[in-house]
């Protein structure tokens, strides 16, 4: 559009100088010639329009903004149409309370009030992209500065709606979960009456009050302890049992022996001991004597 100007202010110039005298006049008609092809170079530049990709085009011709979207690649339009691009990437807006993690400088992370009225610190990160068919309506209604503008206080906003239906040790840990959850929920409606869609939320650090946090530590402690005690007093009935069976094996094997051995099964059992004793290749055996009341006689030959 520049070169087209530049070409308008050249024709003016040379018909104004074809009103001077002669000398001056031979150079009018050059400066027209080139002032019309700087004209037809500028209206053709600018009838072509190059999007990039991951990025759509919304046209706006004095102060009206087209429903129509340009896609990525070369576009031809009316040359006087200003054509606004958008990204319709993955985008990202983090807010912490590290001063080089947070798109603003300084401390930008979230503090909320929980049920209990402590004060909770959350570092966030929300990912969303614009939504391409929606973009002629966020310029129209928003502008291109949707991040600051609808992003971020909608954020903070929502989180510390949701903050205080939950207390501070709930938070923390058994219910994060379920408060990362709602808040996207909440959040993703939000924007997407806004023409951007919420992909992820992520809560990337949440710090509570240095005294919640030795509570908690402490209450985690005590718990692992008691499981470990759990787990021993398990242990040690285990092992009374096995004792107490044990036990009862040696006393009913006693019984057995006390009651119900007779002198035919000693005689028996006698008998066994000294055959195996006899076939011994380490020694000879030869039994003396006869009847119930004597012994054998072992002689070795060692």
């Amino acid at each position: 559009m520049l070169i087209a100007i530049i070409g308008i202010v050249m024709l003016i110039i040379a018909f104004s100088l074809s009103k001077s005298n002669y000398q001056v006049y031979r150079y009018a008609t050059g400066i027209k010639v080139a002032g019309v092809a700087l004209i037809l170079i500028g209206a053709l530049a600018s009838s072509v329009v190059q999007v990039d990709a991951g990025e759509v085009g919304v046209q706006k011709l004095f102060g009206k903004v087209s429903d129509r979207t340009l896609e990525s690649g070369l576009n031809v339009v009316n040359p006087l149409v200003e054509v606004t691009t958008f990204n319709i990437k993955t985008q990202n807006y983090t807010m912490s309370a590290t001063h080089e993690q947070g798109d603003n400088q300084g401390d930008d992370a979230i503090r909320v009030l929980s049920s209990d009225g402590l004060e909770v610190v959350i570092d966030l990160t929300v990912l969303y992209k614009v939504m391409p068919a929606q973009s002629p309506n966020i310029l129209r209604e928003i502008g291109t500065d949707y991040k600051d503008i609808i992003v971020r206080p909608i954020t903070r906003t929502k989180i510390r709606d949701n903050a205080v239906y939950y207390d501070a040790v709930s938070l923390y840990s058994t219910k994060r979960e379920e408060f990362q959850s709602r808040i996207f929920k909440d959040i993703e409606a939000n924007f997407k009456t806004r023409g951007l869609l919420l992909e992820q939320l992520l809560i990337r650090n949440l710090n509570l009050p240095a005294s919640v946090k030795q509570t908690i530590e402490s209450k985690i402690n005590a718990e692992q302890e008691a499981q470990k005690m759990t787990f021993v007093l398990q242990k040690e009935k285990q092992e009374a049992e096995r004792k107490r069976v044990e036990a009862q094996g040696i006393a009913d094997y006693q019984q057995i022996l006390s009651t119900g051995l007779s002198d035919k099964q000693l005689q028996y059992e006698s008998i066994k001991a000294q055959q195996a004793i006899a076939t011994s290749p380490n020694s000879k055996v030869i039994i003396m004597g006869a009847g119930r009341g004597n012994m054998p006689l072992l002689i070795s030959d060692k």
